[in-house]
């Protein structure tokens, strides 16, 4: 019979320790707590609580903050947070030496961010603050330097999520 981890709901879940790049570690090792999951934020408490996280160098912990963001909140917003998701499963990747894998996935999330309209949230009417362009800069630019073998240390890496404060939020 397989004992498997099951969480409170009966569905399969390790409940083996995880790094901060969200690797499993032996049981008993000391971990890094898990994102709870299911946690309905704001869209400025899902930037904020990703950015810490990222700035921590957990991409793995951010992409499940935004992950909630994109199954939980309005269906507008879905490609938004979506595309973030994308770019922070590829600053894991990268950081953890799958190059391949973390190019593709901060392509992937870029091009979905560039895409008219993508990046826009709340039906269009904004981007919660969030510097579109400039992560489709940063993750075409991280993943070039990634295939070109670039080691990465997901906290100096990690983009900032917010526009620059010298320029005007989109409303």
């Amino acid at each position: 019979m397989n004992a498997r981890d099951r969480d409170g709901e009966g569905r399969a879940r390790s409940a083996r320790p995880r790094d901060g790049l969200g690797r499993p570690l032996a049981y008993g090792e000391p971990g890094v707590e898990r994102q709870p999951e299911g946690i309905l934020r704001t869209p400025a408490e899902t930037v904020a609580q990703a950015q810490r996280l990222l700035d921590a160098g957990m991409p793995f912990h951010a992409h499940e903050v935004f992950e909630d963001a994109w199954k939980s909140g309005p269906e507008a917003d879905a490609a938004l947070w979506r595309a973030l998701a994308q770019l922070a499963v590829g600053l894991t990747h990268a950081a953890r030496g799958n190059a391949v894998g973390g190019a593709r996935l901060l392509r992937r999330g870029a091009a979905a961010l560039a895409v008219p309209d993508a990046g826009e949230g709340a039906g269009g009417g904004g981007s919660y603050g969030i510097d579109v362009p400039g992560l489709v800069g940063w993750a075409r630019e991280l993943a070039a330097r990634v295939e070109a073998g670039a080691a990465v240390d997901a906290a100096a890496e990690a983009p900032r999520l917010a526009s620059p404060p010298d320029l005007p939020v989109p409303l």
